[in-house]
């Protein structure tokens, strides 16, 4: 079976589930990477008769199927500290409420519980997501922070996921981690002390997205082979750097996407820095048969072209292992 090749349709919530699938079917895709997010899936409505049924009704008109679903949005106010603004322009007005920070983390986790029996339902394993951080505010670590404040940060974390994993465990469904800034695993370490903190329970995993790993000076390859047993999804996201000159930095200086001064920026699957043959080597090698989804986010390049071009770029990595390892042929080579 060749890869299955997915469109997050998080980058797409102005337009309707029934629109995005129709673009995508047009352009090869084989499913979709469906956001809980707008219009496209609403955990709250889980239970209503006759609604997930209708969204996969919509997928399969289009000829296209689902492998994961995503709650990056809701899954970011589950942790965070502060919950201000940033979250109310985010997160649904069930989940928001009347703002109180701790109510708002509390309905974003029920939320997310309800996402891993949505998944049950769609008949999906994978949920992809964010977890928040109550301590990345302190990434810059001045003034000094003390260690156990760090500590309590992934003891926070634990408190608030292991029970919503219990429920994912109950379903079935597995959590995977998008390693990202803001997170509370943003790089390799933070990655390793966050699967420590929940005594590395399998409901929780990793997806792979090497975007991030790139303007962070990380090893997306080694991040594969290092963490071969969590990689339970694949979003493929590309990065240019744009560093040096004495004037463009990694923390990009508060500029918005796209700005030609940032250090670095988002750019369609391809056009970037991403070793994306050795990265597709790597998953094979580790055995990863999961979808592989594109995450369009260049604020250069309109979505309608690159999302058609990331896909034609990613399928010439479409190709089976070899049938006979080049041991075996040696060795019977040899004997001959």
């Amino acid at each position: 079976m060749g890869k299955r090749f997915t469109l997050f349709t998080g980058q797409w919530v102005d337009l309707t589930l029934e629109e995005v699938a129709g673009l995508a079917a047009g352009w090869g895709y084989d499913g979709l990477e469906i956001a809980v997010s707008g219009e496209h899936l609403d955990a709250w409505r889980v239970d209503e008769p006759g609604y997930v049924e209708e969204r996969l009704e919509l997928l399969e008109r289009h000829g296209l199927e689902v492998w994961a679903i995503s709650n990056h949005l809701t899954g970011q106010a589950i942790c965070d500290d502060p919950i201000d603004f940033r979250h109310r322009a985010i997160v649904r007005d069930r989940v928001w409420g009347d703002g109180d920070p701790e109510g708002v983390r509390q309905r974003a986790a029920e939320e997310m519980r309800l996402t891993a029996r949505l998944a049950q339902k769609m008949g999906v394993d994978t949920v992809v997501g964010f977890t928040g951080s109550s301590v990345w505010q302190y990434v810059a670590m001045f003034p000094p922070v003390p260690a156990d404040r760090i500590e309590a940060g992934y003891a926070d974390f634990a408190d608030r996921w292991n029970p919503i994993l219990d429920v994912f465990d109950e379903c079935g469904v597995r959590f995977a981690h998008e390693v990202h800034p803001s997170e509370i695993a943003y790089d390799y370490w933070t990655t390793r002390r966050t699967l420590d903190a929940i005594d590395n329970r399998p409901a929780f995993g990793i997806n792979w997205d090497p975007s991030h790993m790139m303007w962070q000076g990380l090893d997306p390859v080694a991040f594969i082979t290092d963490f071969a047993d969590r990689i339970y999804h694949v979003d493929c996201k590309d990065t240019r750097m744009r560093v040096g000159g004495g004037r463009n930095g990694v923390l990009s200086s508060h500029l918005p996407w796209g700005d030609q001064h940032r250090g670095w920026d988002f750019v369609s699957t391809g056009r970037g820095d991403v070793p994306w043959e050795d990265c597709f080597r790597a998953l094979a090698a580790i055995g990863y048969d999961g979808p592989v989804s594109v995450e369009w986010e260049d604020a250069r390049m309109d979505r309608l072209h690159g999302a058609p071009e990331a896909l034609e770029f990613l399928r010439r990595f479409d190709y089976d292992p070899p049938a006979t390892s080049f041991d075996a042929a040696f060795s019977k080579q040899s004997e001959g």
